[in-house]
């Protein structure tokens, strides 16, 4: 049986069959098994499409997951919110815009077949009115053969806020060369190439953004407009009412009235509608409307109308808009939704409460975590009691792995190819569902500076008077402080340098270049000005540098001339953990795993640098080397900079191994000492195949018994020592580094052939464009930009390069966003609370992290979108892109 034929079953499902046909009713449904019984009601039930409203985004995003496996995707949309704020001068997303289009029209207009049978949107997007130009959304729809003027594709393009570039390269944009005309609807995977003869279309393809060319034919292009607020006639003739009405907006006004695309002017959407509607008023009558934990809609809502009612009140004093003026609102009350709506109106709790209440009696699934031996006897448990048990799996690999496991125990089930967040066991009807997170615990998460001479403001504000500092010539001195000197007439600053013996040296402060803040951990001993030492300690430091160097050319050489390990070909295991890759990978991702494999398979050691931007996909060229090396009976070591890295490597790994015999164990300060004696005692028997840590790795307790591969991460964090000295263990061991900015050593290594070098350049399809905004400090923008990320559900950066003051700067931002939960975190704590304070922020404790460039070690915060930095003239340009 298909999963989409799951719903069906639940014809039966007692607490349905007590509500159905009614106009209002109260259901319990535990989490686990809202999908289906959700996907349930749009089968067995007479009503759809279902509007299912929900607290958050991320809630939204996992429920119509699942629905879309057990309905089919063409029967779930998702009704996102904007992802800026009310009155807010920056537009949403095109992605955004064009996805809500799409979902206008196919409530409103779209044939029966296209409509819907469920949507979901959280509460932010069912609360939001609506633009004037809900009637009239329609795509446009391209066809190969068809006849079609290219003067007025391109007119139509424009109309509706399509940006005209020389090549296209993001959605929301086209392109015009000669008879072709490309675009990139918002709504679609790939762009596509309209190629015309004459007024006929002769060629539809869609083709690559890295290189554009074409790849495949397509049958249609399907172009939703690309904004909810369009410079039509009727908007033109508002806004020119309003010029008279609201002068303090006239510069805004006059824009739309002249038929202007500019940013932000979403933010005039309330001003531009006598009638605002929201989503729910676009359900036809044979629809349904289901409220998922109504109290926290409830609360969720007020929240939204509060925080636009404070920035409302902050604008019409800035705009000047007048004591008695209330500003047009871009939500509504979530009491008066419903209002008027003659529609069924369902209420979905997760426990039953109150008199009538319809239970649908389910439960979740115990964590089995990769305990096969757990997992199979809950399901002989479940045959043994008359249940039907369907198996989803993620891909085709997985399903045959999960269909072998199952089999090896004498279970013969079948396993489906579904993506789902998790499974259920309905006990009402005897229906159990497994999904692969499950068994796996996976949950789906939905460059170097060039050198300049140094800004003499931005290093007098760290430095004060008592601080060591170096001199290139004359050594270790405390800095005294600036004063002026007059020397041959002329007056001048300098830095006042204090050594040993009462000696003083003034620095011109036009040479600051050659003065260093002192960044040894210990008070040093001050250097005797005009003396030998600071020589002598250049000379022994020189000649350390020459010694590891050296070791490092004998070690280079010793691995050009040795033989190593050759890796059999890829295992029919090793594809079904490629498979099971929820993404699509890019050309240089696939690039980049296909030279690690050829070197791995070669019988020289590898020492390969692969490079890219941070999300490009580097973890995971190092989870299938890995692999690879484990199926061949060898272990990893994966050296990363950070505890809190390796954590994260470590639920990595964990996730994409779990359906396999693989052991992968972390050396972090989170263990006890017991058990990290025992991850120790794993890697000399060979019973732990892959292990994550940081330096800690290299300590002498940790003996490996057959090392074949080191993955090295964000290796500019590392010493040269450090970084070598694993390799001492054995020269044959591959090694493969990861980097967003290498450092010179290694790129001239690269570069000179001494090192293979792969690059990434090619971002993920859904990567969003990185947005840069640069001005003085203003709070309210600050305020804003903080706030938006709260809406969205999202966390920021604040970086604040200068430790001494950060505490008063996070104090600030406390006061400018009360409602936000803000840490600090910077280089100068101690090692285990700064481990501690980032470690809970990337749990989600905090929602601001008030922090110096410490962020640039590589961590993953896939829900932080928001950088704001405070006086970026402090860092480098590869700090703000880390």
């Amino acid at each position: 049986m298909a999963l989409t034929d799951l719903p069906v079953l639940l014809r039966d499902e007692p607490a349905l069959l007590q509500v159905l046909g009614r106009s209002a009713a109260v259901l319990a449904v535990p989490d686990p098994a809202r999908p289906l019984t959700i996907a349930a009601l749009a089968t067995v039930g007479s009503r759809r499409p279902i509007l299912v409203a929900v607290p958050t985004t991320a809630e939204a995003e996992r429920l119509a997951h699942d629905l879309a496996t057990f309905l089919g995707p063409d029967e779930v949309a998702l009704f996102p919110p904007w992802e800026t704020l009310p009155f807010e001068r920056v537009s949403p997303a095109v992605e955004t815009m064009g996805q809500r289009l799409e979902v206008i029209w196919r409530l409103r207009h779209a044939p029966a077949e296209r409509r819907p049978a469920v949507v979901v949107a959280p509460v932010r997007a069912l609360v939001q009115r609506l633009g004037p130009h809900v009637d009239d959304v329609a795509p446009l729809v391209v066809r190969k053969g068809d006849t079609i003027d290219q003067e007025q594709l391109v007119g139509w393009l424009g109309a509706n806020g399509y940006r005209r570039e020389p090549q296209v390269e993001h959605r929301g944009e086209f392109a015009v060369r000669g008879s072709i005309v490309d675009l990139f609807p918002p709504t679609a995977d790939a762009p596509v190439r309209v190629d015309l003869w004459g007024d006929e279309v002769d060629r539809l393809t869609s083709f690559s953004v890295s290189d554009q060319r074409s790849v495949t034919d397509v049958d249609l292009v399907e172009a939703f407009p690309c904004r909810e607020l369009l410079p039509s006639e009727d908007v033109a003739a508002r806004a020119d009412r309003l010029v008279a009405s609201e002068p303090w907006g006239r510069e805004q006004w006059e824009r739309l009235r002249e038929g202007l695309l500019f940013d932000g002017m979403e933010s005039w959407l309330p001003w531009l509608v006598d009638e605002p509607r929201t989503v729910v008023d676009l359900l036809p009558a044979d629809g349904l409307v289901v409220v998922v934990e109504p109290r926290r809609l409830r609360d969720r809502g007020a929240d939204l109308l509060a925080e636009e009612a404070d920035l409302a009140a902050v604008l019409a004093r800035t705009w000047e808009v007048g004591e008695d003026r209330e500003l047009p609102r871009l939500y509504a009350p979530f009491d008066d939704l419903l209002t008027g709506v003659d529609l069924p109106v369902w209420t979905m709790t997760v426990t039953p409460d109150g008199p009538d209440v319809a239970t649908v009696a389910a439960t979740g699934w115990n964590p089995v975590v990769g305990d096969g031996e757990g997992l199979t006897r809950q399901l002989r448990q479940l045959l043994a009691d008359g249940y039907r048990v369907e198996v989803a799996a993620d891909g085709e690999g997985s399903a045959t792995r999960l269909a072998d496991l199952l089999r090896e125990h004498d279970l013969e089930l079948p396993v489906q190819v579904g993506s789902l967040e998790r499974g259920c066991v309905l006990t009402g009807i005897k229906l159990a569902v497994l999904a692969e997170p499950d068994l796996t615990g996976r949950r789906r998460a939905h460059r170097a500076p060039r050198p300049r001479k140094r800004d003499a403001v931005g290093f007098f504000d760290d430095l004060k008077p008592g601080d060591h500092v170096v001199h290139h010539q004359h050594g270790v001195a405390r800095y005294g402080g600036m004063v002026k000197r007059a020397i041959g007439g002329v007056e001048r600053d300098y830095l006042r340098l204090e050594y040993r013996g009462d000696d003083k040296l003034y620095v011109p402060s036009d040479q600051i270049d050659a003065v260093r803040h002192y960044t040894g951990g210990d008070t040093p001993t001050l250097s005797r000005l005009g003396g030998g030492d600071w020589s002598k300690t250049k000379a022994r430091v020189k000649a350390e540098v020459q010694a590891v160097a050296q070791e490092l050319v004998v070690l280079y050489q010793t691995r050009l001339h040795t033989v190593g390990h050759a890796y059999p070909a890829d295992s029919p295991w090793q594809h079904e953990l490629e498979d099971a890759f929820p993404y699509r990978e890019t050309p240089d991702q696939l690039k980049a795993i296909q030279d690690v494999k050829a070197d791995m398979e070669d019988s020289r050691p590898m020492d390969r640098l692969v490079c890219g931007d941070v999300g490009f996909g580097k973890t995971e060229v190092a989870v299938r080397a890995a692999f690879k090396a484990v199926q061949d009976g060898k272990q990893v070591a994966i050296l990363v900079p950070t505890t809190l890295l390796a954590t994260q490597h470590f639920q990595t790994f964990s996730e994409r191994f779990s359906a396999f015999p693989v052991r992968v164990e972390v050396m972090s300060r989170f263990l006890t000492a017991g058990q990290a004696k025992a991850v120790a005692e794993g890697v000399r028997l060979g019973e732990v195949d892959v292990v994550i840590g940081t330096h800690r790795l290299l300590s002498g307790d940790i003996q490996f018994k057959e090392l074949g591969l080191l993955v090295v991460d964000e290796e500019q964090r590392f010493g040269v020592s450090h970084k070598e000295q694993i390799k001492q263990l054995a020269t044959d061991v591959d090694v493969l580094t990861l980097t967003a900015t290498p450092i010179p050593r290694t790129l001239e290594m690269s570069l000179t052939g001494i090192r293979d070098l792969t690059l990434l350049n090619t971002p993920p399809a859904e990567r969003q464009p990185i947005l840069t905004y640069v001005g003085e400090y203003d709070e309210r923008a600050v305020a804003e930009s903080i706030r938006r990320e709260l809406l969205r559900e999202g966390q920021v950066f604040f970086v604040h390069n200068r430790v001494r003051d950060i505490e008063d700067c996070a104090r600030d931002l406390r006061e400018l966003v009360p409602e936000a939960r803000i840490a600090v975190a910077h280089g100068q704590m101690d090692e285990g609370t700064l481990e501690k304070v980032v470690f809970d922020f990337w749990q989600g404790e905090f929602d601001v992290l008030v922090c110096t460039t410490i962020i640039e070690s590589g961590i993953d915060m896939p829900t932080v979108n928001t950088l704001l930095v405070d006086r970026a003239d402090r860092l480098g340009l590869g700090q703000l892109h880390q």
